[in-house]
């Protein structure tokens, strides 16, 4: 019998696999990459991305030199695009925590394929997130007032706002999804430096590498440092969106003011966060031949994973109507009335049918390992939960307590190119990741290859 054995084989899981893993085509196959001349597509697809990143920069800067008069926002919508795409951003950087912590310490080996890659994520999408807070405040250059610091202004924060929790709950996160996400490169920088003939880059890798030489004590010191990082960071996984919901939670405005909130806002967010991942694994995987390495078994995973979150969405929805009846409160049961049949119903109805109706199709085997079917739930899923922030923040906003202050909000060409833009930002900065650091942990992958662990006699 060979020595060579399929990933999947190793971990004894059932998939579809073309060739063999070893160590040695490991690293030809994952950190010979970022040496080799990227192919045409690549250069298309940065060159796209970079220029609709641009394009919203460029609304970016028209918004801080003309005011946020030039957004759709009115009173009583104060709160709009740019809240929506904050804590549509933060929920998408969840699924990468949540693949790389949670699952490390469950020791769930499907996930050392797809852990970097996710990770990677997490930082770009929480990158994007930041943008939105600081120029909602309508003059980023005084942002810095956010901070509790002594000042000569005598001014101090006031603590008992959930948005200062916003503040300690995102920095904190990235803080944290960033040394974790870096830490676990180490080992594999350290390859690409032994490896590299590039006068330049080696340099740059030496650096990077931070002295790592693969010793004993290193791998011993690494491993203390990644458990301690998992174990902060799966706290933050449950803890940052419960603080974002809390935005809405502590408030008084109906449709806000639910005890719900916090476990509902992580499960969207690691059901938002695991459709990007799906999204973008599959453009990686057949864009650098990685069938052998992210499988069909990593996809169908997942998948069963989008389809319980949207199992859970489901529930939440139906709670939420059942507390609009239940409750007898008749603002509440106006606003919950809004979703499916106001002004904005078909919204509502769009949130309902992408994040609860077109997911159950991964109940069938078929649809869980197929491109088509995957891309068309993990796109609806993206759009259901825009959708949803949508919903809750200007359904529950555009209909005050008072008749004569309702307003209909109206989105702008700006609102639409700052949104996109961040889609853009977020895009380029996945393809300048896989163009110049392994995709893959491949220094983990190892470590479930045949002759990693100790033969049994």
């Amino acid at each position: 019998m060979s020595d060579q054995l399929t990933l999947p084989e190793v971990l004894r899981e059932p998939a579809l696999t073309v060739g063999t893993v070893t160590p040695g085509s490991l690293d030809d196959q994952v950190l010979a990459f970022p040496e080799r001349r990227p192919p045409l597509k690549w250069f298309v697809a940065i060159a796209c991305t970079a220029l609709i990143a641009a394009i919203g920069m460029g609304f970016i800067g028209y918004t801080v030199a003309t005011g946020i008069g030039v957004w759709g926002n009115n009173s009583p919508v104060f709160w709009a695009f740019d809240i929506i795409n904050f804590v549509f951003w933060v929920g998408i950087g969840h699924a990468g925590t949540l693949i790389s912590a949670i699952l490390f310490i469950f020791r769930k080996r499907w996930r050392n394929a797809i852990a970097r890659f996710a990770e990677a994520m997490t930082i770009f999408a929480v990158m994007c997130a930041g943008l939105f807070p600081l120029i909602h405040v309508g003059r980023p250059w005084l942002a810095f007032w956010l901070f509790p610091y002594p000042n000569q202004r005598a001014l101090w924060t006031n603590f008992r706002s959930p948005l200062l929790w916003d503040v300690f709950a995102v920095s904190t996160y990235f803080a944290v999804s960033a040394m974790f996400w870096y830490l676990g490169l180490v080992p594999d920088i350290a390859s690409l430096r032994d490896r590299t003939t590039c006068k330049w880059r080696k340099p740059i890798y030496t650096v990077l590498a931070v002295g790592w030489r693969g010793a004993g004590s290193h791998w011993q010191h690494y491993e203390k440092a990644y458990l301690l990082l998992a174990g902060l960071a799966t706290g933050l996984v449950l803890s940052v969106h419960s603080v974002v919901s809390f935005d809405f939670a502590t408030s008084l405005v109906p449709g806000w003011h639910m005890t719900i909130f916090p476990p509902y806002f992580v499960v969207g967010a690691i059901f938002a966060g695991f459709a990007m991942v799906v999204m973008v694994l599959i453009v990686v995987r057949e864009s650098m031949d990685l069938q052998n390495l992210i499988t069909d078994y990593h996809l169908e995973v997942m998948n069963k994973v989008i389809l319980g979150m949207s199992c859970l969405m489901g529930y939440a929805y139906l709670m939420e109507g059942f507390t609009a009846w239940y409750s007898q409160n008749e603002y509440l049961h106006h606003t919950f009335i809004n979703i499916i049949s106001g002004t904005y119903g078909w919204a509502g109805w769009l949130t309902i049918a992408c994040n609860v109706v077109i997911p159950q199709l991964l109940w069938f085997k078929r649809c869980r390992t197929s491109y088509f079917w995957m891309i068309l739930v993990a796109v609806g899923v993206t759009v259901g939960m825009w959708f949803e922030r949508f919903v809750i923040i200007v359904i529950s906003l555009h209909q005050d307590y008072l008749p004569s202050a309702w307003r209909i909000y109206k989105p702008t060409l700006v609102d639409f190119g700052i949104l996109f833009g961040s889609l853009g930002l977020f895009f380029t900065l996945v393809l300048i990741f896989a163009r110049v650091l392994p995709v893959i942990a491949t220094t983990e992958v190892k470590g479930i290859l045949p002759g990693a662990q100790p033969k049994k006699h």
